[in-house]
């Protein structure tokens, strides 16, 4: 097996987009090598733990609505051309997904790490849910096949804050500044959502190699 390394945020569009085409490609490659883990980066690591109104947001961030509403069009192509819907109307905050990672780790030691990634990303940006409200991922947790009771009780208390902070920070450190980056076998990176052709290339060329090994 190859290890996949995913750096990714819940609330970022690219790192869906880049999810539904690297699934698009496993899917018709069902041979493909690949282990996968997903590890946490902040997009906004600053948002206060209520998370803040979307609009206001990227008003702000990107300098103006009218900006703001011309870079989220261009998101909404690409979602549409990777067939994905996006419902940019039903989302009225942005939160903070610190919460939303330890979910993710917490997945990961049940091996429900790609369906709680695949969850949060249906719950942000098909439903309009606010992934930072405990409750809320306490219910998603339990779609995902986690004990929701469980990931509530875990969402309260500090349980592996510290650590998620810093593989964020370790992450930084290695040089990931945007996401999705996706680190194959701890030699190649990939940044951003790349199509399915390059993922099926990528995958052909180590089952290749492996053969001729």
């Amino acid at each position: 097996m190859v290890r996949l390394d995913i750096f990714s945020d819940p609330v970022c569009p690219w790192c869906y987009i880049g999810k539904g085409l690297m699934d698009r490609a496993l899917e018709g490659k069902p041979e493909h090598p690949f282990t996968i883990e997903w590890h946490p980066f902040q997009l906004n690591p600053d948002m206060p733990a209520e998370g803040a109104d979307r609009v206001s947001y990227l008003a702000e961030k990107f300098g103006g609505p009218d900006r703001a509403a011309q870079i989220y069009a261009r998101v909404q192509e690409a979602a549409r051309l990777a067939g994905l819907g996006i419902d940019f109307a039903a989302m009225k905050r942005i939160p903070n997904t610190l919460n939303a990672h330890r979910l993710i780790h917490w997945a990961g030691l049940e091996g429900r790490q790609g369906a709680m990634v695949s969850r949060l990303f249906r719950a942000y940006f098909r439903e309009g849910r606010d992934i930072g409200d405990v409750p809320t991922l306490a219910g998603l947790a339990g779609d995902a096949g986690i004990d929701p009771d469980l990931a509530a009780r875990l969402l309260v208390s500090d349980a592996d804050r510290d650590a998620i902070i810093a593989r964020d920070a370790h992450a930084r450190s290695r040089g990931v500044m945007a996401v999705p980056t996706y680190l194959i076998a701890n030699q190649y990176a990939l940044s951003g959502a790349q199509p399915v052709a390059l993922w099926q290339q990528v995958i052909d060329e180590i089952v290749g190699k492996e053969t001729l090994q």
